[in-house]
């Protein structure tokens, strides 16, 4: 048992504590611990000792509380339980400011060049909420089943399925029926909460979103808070300014959300190419877009097309999967010289790395904004403008 004062959140829902710190705080081991707030006065309990430098706790007693810290809306989540949310213990201001505090800190320990070249204050940026409130939001959740066929959700860091008996996340009610049946042993099982708030599994889902409808299969990706999908579709709607009869790529695009603003923009004489790898996602998206003669659907990996798409684009949406574009992507987008580039990512350290690679390419960031479209867990959405100097 540690006793420790909490000090900074750090990316990856914990905070930063050191063991065997002196009087001013410095020195001592460093611990990761969850459930946890900055400033307070905790035990902890080691959960994982890799050797080293550090080692992973989790909180198991407060004995002096953050004004921040609520008391936990899931009886699951705390230590040794679900490991799907980060911050139940904090207030939904309070865990907006934390991740407000880790994107910033990212941006400035690893963005450091680009935000120097920035042509605002990227440091100023705030997590901003999405409607909807803190709870019932996630209308698809991905459920682990044990080895006696009952289904629940991880604990953190773990392959351990945690038997739970509801998730408040996801819209009151609907939950409950899938976790009293049983599924095949060590499986997954995916659950989909349609409009009318029963949930399905391993179905498909009507959804709506920039003014059009798709019908999407089963397993085919769409951005589990209900609100995220028209908040992307008007950044890019205010953002992208595609001109015209112009050229337009959606890349990672999926069922083509954001390539639909796009096609709205460059208008029937222009064209705009949706590079997606899913074969459900570009079988949904071209059905649901046939209307559109300007969209062209290309299957394959956004990474390795992007050097011989054709012809160079003027404007371009990206939104990759949680590691970011990296050097290679970023190389081959700069060669193709857009004029803007509309950038979305799930994770600020990703997006960081890919906004030090963009400024060495020659393009600035002129805006950014971020969402939190994951609350109660430590996950956050960014967009960010980059123009071609």
């Amino acid at each position: 048992m540690l006793e420790l004062r909490i000090g900074p959140v750090a990316h990856g829902g914990h905070c930063v504590a050191r063991a065997g710190a002196g009087d001013d705080g410095t020195g001592g081991r460093v611990v990761f611990v969850r459930h946890a707030l900055p400033g307070e006065l905790v035990h902890a309990v080691v959960t994982d000792d890799p050797g080293g430098a550090f080692c992973r706790a989790d909180a198991v007693a407060v004995l002096e509380a953050s004004p921040d810290r609520v008391a936990p809306s899931c009886p699951w989540a705390g230590p040794g339980g679900c490991g799907g949310c980060d911050f139940q213990h904090a207030g939904h201001d309070a865990q907006r400011a934390l991740k407000t505090t880790v994107l910033r800190e990212q941006l400035a320990r690893l963005g450091a060049d680009a935000v120097t070249a920035a042509g605002t204050d990227l440091l100023a940026v705030e997590v901003e909420e999405l409607p909807g409130g803190p709870l019932g939001w996630r209308t698809r959740v991905r459920l682990a089943v044990d080895d006696a066929g009952v289904p629940g959700l991880r604990a953190h860091r773990s392959h351990d399925v945690c038997e739970i008996g509801d998730c408040p996340l996801v819209p009151a009610g609907a939950l409950p029926p899938v976790l009293r049946q049983r599924f095949r042993p060590d499986s997954e099982v995916d659950v989909t909460v349609g409009d009318d708030g029963a949930a399905r599994v391993g179905s498909g889902a009507t959804v709506q979103a920039a003014g059009r409808t798709w019908e999407l299969s089963a397993g085919t990706f769409w951005q589990v808070h209900p609100a995220l999908p028209d908040t992307l579709a008007g950044v890019v709607r205010d953002w992208a300014d595609a001109p015209a009869g112009g050229v337009a790529w959606d890349l990672y695009g999926g069922v083509g959300l954001l390539g639909s603003v796009l096609a709205g923009q460059v208008g029937e004489s222009g064209t705009v190419l949706v590079v997606e790898s899913a074969p459900s996602a570009v079988a949904d998206g071209a059905s649901a877009l046939a209307d559109l003669p300007q969209v062209q659907f290309v299957r394959g990996r956004a990474e390795r097309e992007i050097a011989r798409l054709g012809p160079d684009p003027d404007v371009v949406v990206t939104d990759p999967p949680r590691a970011g574009l990296g050097k290679a992507a970023v190389r081959d987008l700069a060669a193709r010289a857009p004029r803007r580039i509309v950038h979305v990512a799930c994770d600020p350290a990703a997006l960081a790395r890919d906004l030090t690679l963009f400024a060495a390419a020659g393009y600035r960031a002129s805006a950014l904004r971020a969402f939190d479209a994951f609350p109660m867990t430590h996950h956050l959405e960014a967009a960010v403008l980059l123009e071609r100097r």
